[in-house]
């Protein structure tokens, strides 16, 4: 179930157990609010809170426990189990297992992990309370989604955005869904319902945009240079590591290379996506990436990245996040001699 169903389906029946996990804190704290809210509604007065800071040293038998004990002090009551690092352990799975199997009939069972890779959602544990309850997954809000997402909160307190205001504001939040929701409510206070315009935004938001490196990779491929440019000034503002970037736009600039000789020796794409682990967003847009640009590119790319390195460990002359910049817009040209 996507987080944005969830309030339409707990209020028509509210589930015994229900699994949140993913990326964005911001939706998984609105999840479990929003079953506390509904769930306080139909008479669960009682909230007991276990989290699981260390699986190995955690006493598992509470979980069983608060599953089999009465409640005290009213008919029902709301159980949440934190698990913060998404990995319960050997002994925990089991326990996790069990407490699927016999979910106590008066409690509501919440339980919040972080994105769990493919081997924790394909664990025993994870069947079994998938299996037993609801799963929802707390998905990070893409740039491409991020305008239907605040034009949804704006629409709550009857606001709107002119299309030159909501790239505008896209641009300050992006990464960031918290902040984002902060200067959303922040609109409300400063300003009328109604259409808001770029001035009026202007002299309220503040630029809160948080990057995340390996999203660079992703507007990389893309060729977008205006947000090229804008992602690594935000992230050389916020003091992100030029190890870390240099590393993503290498291992994209390599993916792009080796996808563009396989396609070359007419090798499917769908085995090269396979080949090099692409996901998500990726697997759509490095087809379209490769043949923007050509093998010669792609080389210099390379090579302006071994010059970065040695400037990152103090060899040369430069500046490494005007290289970096450089290295990047180099690639989102496009170059219609592609077989060079």
């Amino acid at each position: 179930m996507r987080s944005e169903d969830l309030a339409a389906a707990a209020k028509r029946k509210l589930a015994p157990l229900y699994i949140i996990h993913g990326d964005e804190a911001l939706l998984s704290l609105e999840a479990v609010q929003t079953l506390r809210d509904i769930a306080r509604q139909q008479g669960y007065s009682e909230r007991e809170v276990l989290t699981v800071e260390n699986a190995a040293q955690f006493q598992w038998e509470q979980l069983i426990s608060a599953g089999q004990s009465l409640s005290l002090f009213a008919e029902l009551r709301i159980l949440e189990l934190r698990i913060p690092n998404g990995k319960p352990g050997t002994e925990g799975g089991k326990a996790l297992e069990a407490f699927a199997s016999k979910l106590p009939s008066d409690t509501l069972t919440i339980i919040t992990l972080p994105r769990l890779d493919k081997t924790a959602l394909n664990s025993k544990w994870m069947s079994a309370l998938a299996k037993a309850g609801e799963v929802i997954e707390a998905k990070v809000i893409e740039r491409n989604a991020l305008p239907q997402w605040i034009s949804k909160r704006l629409a709550v307190q009857a606001q709107s955005l002119s299309p030159e205001a909501m790239a505008w504001l896209v641009d300050r939040v992006e990464g960031n869904l918290l902040a984002a929701l902060q200067e959303i409510q922040k609109l409300a206070l400063l300003h009328p319902a109604g259409l808001l315009t770029l001035d009026d935004l202007t002299a309220a938001v503040a630029n809160v945009a948080r990057y995340d490196v390996f999203q660079l990779g992703e507007a990389l491929l893309v060729g977008d240079a205006e947000r090229i440019v804008h992602m690594l000034s935000g992230l050389k503002a916020e003091g992100e590591s030029a190890v870390l970037v240099l590393w993503a736009l290498t291992e994209e600039t390599r993916n792009l290379y080796r996808f563009a000789q396989g396609r070359a020796r007419n090798i499917p794409t769908a085995q090269l996506i396979k080949d090099l682990r692409l996901w998500g967003n990726k697997q759509k847009l490095i087809e379209a990436a490769a043949a923007r640009v050509n093998r010669r590119q792609l080389t210099n790319a390379l090579q302006q990245a071994a010059r970065i390195d040695s400037l990152i460990k103090g060899i040369g002359e430069g500046e490494v996040w005007h290289e970096l910049t450089a290295m990047a817009l180099s690639l989102s040209r496009v170059n219609n001699a592609n077989h060079r």
